[in-house]
């Protein structure tokens, strides 16, 4: 059950669009087999041009969460500044199971991507087998599906990023990057509110360790870390608001709402909210795009906001 300062609005699911109109290939298309015996069929990264690489990734991310209806989590009003606020305790959501059996090998597909990740496979077959196909993921799947866009996108060098089944490990290679003027990591580590947010940039939260700055994670480089990264689609200045999408939020692919303000330098950044708050902005190395790039994506182009047809709280 969901607290009332966490609101969930939802839409149907959509289909993916024909390649014609945005080349991905399905994830479901990296597997094969039904829950229960799926197996990885293809591990690898199609060269992309990488020429406009934020609208690929604001692009790429935009279709999944179509695909699995269209869930914003609004945080908003849970901003450190709001009066009235009170932290709501974490609860788990509950998906249902022929929701998480339609799903099942798109999120199968997504770990294909990470190195690493047979066990985890492995793992969830056994659990579907026990537990029948609409059993939930045991493992959390939220830098898998990160590693999967990243890959669809035309990241598929470890070099330029380094895909993994933890947000940690690209982390810390953003972190060593800033720091290393030859590194040809696509992203760079900085504090929110030092740099410009740009849709395509990720914003990374640490639950264990709760970090709360870059700093705090370079004394602990290399090690495990429970985080969590979402893609920025769009900054809403004037709603004081930033709009990521992100996996396994709430298990599941669902676009978040954060509350947003300027600093003391005149820099849009999140607010904390919920008792938790951003640590790592992780600016990605490509030219600029529109702040609202969500909205020019060819799945948000199908869309009206003068119906019902996109959650009424981003029209």
């Amino acid at each position: 059950m969901l607290s009332a300062s966490h609101p969930v609005s939802y839409a149907d699911p959509v289909g993916r669009l024909p390649t014609s109109v945005l080349d991905v290939h399905a994830p479901s298309a990296r597997v094969t087999g039904e829950p229960g015996n799926v197996i990885f069929t293809y591990r690898a990264c199609s060269p992309r041009d990488t020429s406009d690489l934020r609208a690929r990734i604001v692009n790429v991310a935009t279709q999944e969460w179509g695909f699995f209806g269209m869930s914003v989590l609004d945080l908003t009003h849970t901003r450190a500044s709001n009066p009235d606020f009170r932290a709501a305790p974490w609860r788990r959501t509950l998906i249902a199971p022929d929701e998480a059996q339609r799903v099942a090998t798109t999120i199968a597909g997504y770990w294909s991507s990470t190195p690493d990740s047979a066990w985890i496979l492995e793992t969830q077959n056994q659990s579907w087998q026990s537990n029948g196909p609409g059993s939930r993921w045991r493992s959390p799947w939220s830098a898998a599906f990160i590693s999967w866009v990243m890959c669809e996108s035309g990241l598929g060098d470890k070099e330029r990023f380094q895909r993994a089944i933890a947000h940690h490990s690209y982390i810390d290679q953003a972190i060593l990057a800033s720091t290393q003027a030859e590194s040809e990591s696509a992203f760079r580590a900085f504090n929110p509110g030092e740099q410009t947010i740009l849709p395509g940039d990720l914003l990374c939260r640490g639950s264990r360790p709760s970090y709360r700055s870059i700093a705090e994670r370079k004394e602990q480089l290399g090690m495990g870390a429970r985080s969590h990264c979402d893609i920025v689609v769009a900054i809403e200045e004037q709603k004081q608001r930033i709009l990521l999408i992100g996996g396994n939020v709430r298990s599941w692919v669902r676009l978040k709402i954060l509350p947003g303000q300027f600093n003391g330098s005149g820099l849009f950044e999140p607010e904390p909210y919920n008792n938790r708050q951003i640590f790592a902005h992780l600016q990605l190395q490509a030219r600029p795009i529109n702040k609202e790039a969500l909205f020019d994506s060819p799945t948000l182009r199908q869309f009206d906001c003068s119906g019902s047809e996109l959650p009424s709280t981003l029209c």
